[in-house]
């Protein structure tokens, strides 16, 4: 065997290992993940609150106790989570929300949530249904809807001139 066949072998082997490596991980941590879900189903509870503010910040920035900051993970501690700060009875609460959520929680306005611990699962509008935000369009939508709208515009804007024949 030439040693281009011996080192594709090997690569293929490591690649098939990784692979079965990856199923049975992805489906340990769709268990446990799983597991998770149904405990927040389990405990969560309907709030009404009063939304004061809402921003992506880091774990350490966020204001949240220091017990929960030290129980997450140390790779999670560096990434930002999407925060709420709202008035929830009498006093002010720092709390997470879900990424599915956080967009659609209006600032300054009461709302219903479904709060599980520190974390919103749900969001309802008190007084009518809450605004779905409009989603950013990417590069290419963008620059296709600008053309379109002056190619329509420019075509609107020409008009045919007479011509005189001047003997």
């Amino acid at each position: 065997m030439s040693t281009v066949t011996i080192v594709l072998l090997v690569i293929l082997v490591i690649l098939i290992g990784v692979l079965v490596a990856l199923y049975f991980f992805g489906k340990k941590a769709q268990k446990k993940q799983e597991e998770q879900q149904a405990q927040i189903e389990a405990t969560k509870q309907t709030v009404s609150m009063l939304v004061i503010d809402k921003k992506r910040l880091p774990l350490k920035n966020s204001g949240l106790p220091q017990m929960v900051i030290d129980q997450t993970p140390k790779l999670m501690r560096r990434s930002k989570l999407p925060i709420v700060k709202a008035k929830v009875g009498p006093k002010i609460s720092v709390l997470i929300a879900d990424e599915k959520v956080f967009d659609l929680i209006p600032v300054k306005k009461e709302i219903k949530a479904e709060v599980s611990g520190l974390y919103i699962v749900g969001v309802r509008g008190i007084r009518g249904p809450l605004e779905t935000p409009q989603k950013k369009q990417n590069f290419f939508k963008r620059i296709f809807e600008k053309n379109k709208t002056q190619n329509t515009n420019t075509a609107k804007n020409k008009t045919p001139k007479n011509k005189t024949n001047k003997k």
